[in-house]
């Protein structure tokens, strides 16, 4: 008997201090979740979950408010924010005004019974008859940023222990306050960084103006055929009317809507774009119209789309052939109409954005095949204007290459420099890629190079390895022939691939056949015989170029020995 009063006095004179440690231990387990890295939903939701270990708790939420006092996110274990809104709706506005107005705690004993705040909506509460709620105001500088709440389920009166979870959820609220306001001072640096870096790029690139370039933009050439484009970009650039830009794929359809840009009433306002063919349909409409916080998985805030980031300005969209029929549609309408909504919003936004968009496919052939919507082409296709690929403008490819060159050499700190040699080895290529594949060859070769003078010696195609032919000799095949484009004024199709003097295998002719006594295929076979099979010497022998001597081996289906 004297050993049992002896455990009971000892149960109780040590109660308090064990409640204390655990107490002790929460808030040391919630500060290392509040301090850990991560986006703020997951150091909230983790929070909730870890105070779920040291309280008899049912539902936890953690509702943030913004600086006009409306609730801006609402946080739950389970990171499940439609339910947490839902449960965050179902707690009269009075309990929330006490504890954000009055920053007082709000506890109730059995929310069915109490009248004083109003009705309560328990449906997303879970089982039981009977529950508690504590809320307690999460603070930051004197003032009320959000509320911390939990319920409970309870059978007999006793099960409600409210002064020492108070204590303990107010601790865990003044905690919560300085990592809200931490966050979002991150995330405000970050926009700033962010916006500081693209001006700082556009200034950038506004004080690079090298010779051969027509007006203020970046565009290199002084071709009568690029002219002729630049003409009809300064007479659409005055109006607000959409533009198309087509053309094969290399040609420089960003700087030309850039160049539009520029030289418009808009110009002082933001030049935005996208590249359609690189995001799936669902992350495109939140790109384009924005979303509102809460309307998916991961959208932690709201977020302007690129239509609203370019109201007054240009938005570009590139690659415009490629989205489904379903975005179609909701394209159509923020062209007819200048409005749309958010994904997940209500409220309806009006723009004044000026739409360029570009393409490398027929879109006339995709109309007449129903994949492309006839009236979204009409409101697209306004001013079509047709790109001249690289081999109309030969008289170009020197001012390019130089102006590549120059880039190379700021990048990486040389002063490499073309020889006369190399550019008549250029203008001889067809460039199938066009000026995109001219960039790629001038800083291949020039980073190949062994010296700083690059000599026509230096180019790939005279050493036979030439990676951009060999592509498009893969896709030149009957099986992966790409579809050209039938250009405005045109009567005929231009080649898949040609050489200046050798269109392809089937039309390839050695040039000193005539008169020797030879046939082709004697002069080709002789010819790799006295080179050892060697395609580049054997093509110097008959004055060809590798990738002619390549077409003229297969037209006469003649194999490559190999020693």
């Amino acid at each position: 008997m004297v050993l049992m009063q002896d455990t009971a006095a000892y149960t109780s004179s040590e109660r308090i201090p064990y409640r204390a440690d655990i107490a002790l231990l929460g808030i040391y387990e919630i500060s290392k979740s509040l301090c850990s890295p991560g986006s703020l939903q997951d150091i909230l939701s983790g929070t909730l979950y870890v105070l779920h270990s040291f309280l008899d708790m049912g539902n936890g939420i953690i509702a943030l408010l913004d600086d006009e006092g409306e609730v801006e996110e609402v946080y739950a274990a389970s990171r499940d924010n439609s339910f947490a809104r839902r449960y965050f709706s179902g707690v009269p506005e009075k309990a929330i005004g006490q504890m954000v107005v009055a920053e007082m705690p709000v506890v109730i004993e059995d929310v069915a019974r109490d009248t004083s705040f109003g009705a309560w909506d328990t449906s997303n509460w879970g089982k039981g008859d009977k529950f508690a709620f504590i809320g307690v105001p999460i603070r930051d500088r004197g003032k009320a940023i959000g509320v911390l709440t939990i319920d409970r389920a309870w059978v007999r009166i006793g099960d409600v222990r409210t002064d020492e979870d108070v204590r303990f959820l107010k601790m865990v609220a003044n905690l919560i306050g300085p990592t809200v306001r931490l966050h979002r001072l991150v995330m405000r640096d970050r926009e700033r960084l962010l916006e500081d870096q693209r001006r700082i790029e556009k200034e950038r690139e506004l004080r690079s103006h090298p010779a051969g370039r027509i007006g203020d933009s970046r565009i290199v050439g002084d071709s009568d055929a690029l002219r002729l484009v630049m003409d009809k970009v300064r007479l659409v650039a005055r109006s607000a009317s959409p533009v198309l830009l087509r053309g094969e794929s290399g040609t420089g359809k960003e700087l030309f809507a850039q160049a539009i840009h520029d030289a418009s009433p808009r110009k002082d306002k933001a030049f935005v774009k996208l590249n359609c063919a690189a995001l799936p349909e669902s992350v495109l409409e939140s790109e384009l119209f924005g979303h509102e916080k809460g309307s998916f998985t991961g959208a932690v805030a709201q977020r302007k789309g690129r239509f609203e980031l370019a109201d007054g300005g240009t938005l570009f969209l590139d690659e415009i052939g490629e989205i489904s029929a379903t975005f179609q549609a909701k394209l159509l309408r923020v062209l007819q109409e200048g409005e749309f909504e958010r994904v997940g919003g209500t409220r309806t936004l009006k723009v004044d954005v000026r739409l360029v968009s570009a393409t490398n496919r027929n879109l006339e052939e995709a109309v007449s095949k129903g994949t492309f919507r006839a009236d979204l082409y009409y409101r697209l296709a306004v001013v079509p204007i047709f790109l001249p690929p690289l081999r109309d403008r030969p008289g170009d490819i020197p001012l390019l290459a130089e102006e590549f060159l120059r880039r190379f050499n700021d990048d990486n700190k040389t002063r490499v420099t073309l020889s006369p040699s190399a550019i008549p080895v250029l203008q001889a290529c067809y460039f199938p890629g066009n000026v995109r594949e001219l960039e790629n060859c001038i800083r291949r070769t020039a980073t190949l190079a062994h010296g700083d003078r690059i000599a026509e010696s230096d180019f790939a195609c005279h050493n036979d390895g030439c990676l951009s032919a060999v592509l498009w000799k893969q896709m030149a095949r009957p099986s992966a022939a790409p579809v050209p484009v039938l250009m405005p004024g045109a009567t005929t199709l231009p080649p898949v691939l040609t050489e200046p003097t050798c269109a392809s295998a089937a039309t390839c002719k050695v040039p000193n056949a005539a008169g020797t006594g030879k046939s082709e295929y004697e002069q080709l076979i002789e010819a790799m015989e006295k080179s050892g099979w060697v395609q580049a010497k054997a093509a110097r022998l008959l004055n060809l170029t590798p990738r002619q001597i390549g077409y003229a081996l297969r037209k006469h289906n003649i194999p490559i020995k190999k020693f």
